[in-house]
């Protein structure tokens, strides 16, 4: 009998969180669902941060995946921007991490070299390319789903190899492999 293995990757954001789902057959990978959740008519941060946790968890209740693959933030100019898309993430991870499910991290450009080739990618080559790999009919108006389910690809075209990224199986483990992020509380006497 194979064994089957489902891949949730998450493109986050704080305008747009993309969603994609995969099930690995074996060495075939398969097409399951991609999304997305839209949070540009709201105004508060934290409601947006709050409806990315419960959209995380309602996908992880309803597909039961085997492992996460979420796009790390890139480094870009505007610090607010940053940090808003690191929050994103983390509550992204929080929700996985809370069902203990492990999560991989992917850096922007190994997402578009493992799917195109070629790091410097545009997202309508990812998703030209997806299309072609998964044999999707139509492809989304907006692509940041394709870019949620080329993290799961992503994650699938790596699994097995020795250095695949950030590997978190709960959170004691992502304490452990973070300790020089972690502050200390100390108590004042």
């Amino acid at each position: 009998m194979m064994k089957e293995r489902i891949i949730l990757g998450i493109d986050p954001g704080t305008t747009i969180m993309g969603f994609g789902l995969i099930k690995i057959v074996g060495k075939k990978m398969e097409f399951v669902q991609m999304n997305e959740l839209d949070l540009k008519k709201y105004s508060d941060h934290y409601l947006k941060l709050k409806l990315i946790f419960e959209r995380t968890i309602e996908l992880i209740d309803t597909h039961n995946p085997d492992e996460i693959a979420i796009e790390a933030p890139f480094f870009g100019k505007n610090v607010q921007s940053m940090l808003k898309l690191g929050r994103a993430q983390g509550v992204a991870m929080a929700a996985g991490l809370s069902r203990e499910i492990p999560i991989t991290e992917y850096l922007p450009k190994k997402i578009k070299m493992a799917i195109t080739g070629s790091g410097n990618a545009s997202k309508e080559q990812v998703a030209k390319m997806l299309q072609s790999l998964l044999g999707l009919k139509t492809l989304p108006k907006n692509l940041d789903s394709t870019d949620g389910l080329a993290a799961a690809v992503c994650h699938f075209y790596n699994s097995g190899r020795i250095e695949i990224g950030k590997n978190y199986t709960g959170w004691d483990a992502f304490v452990k492999q973070n300790e020089s992020r972690v502050t200390k509380r100390t108590t004042k006497k």
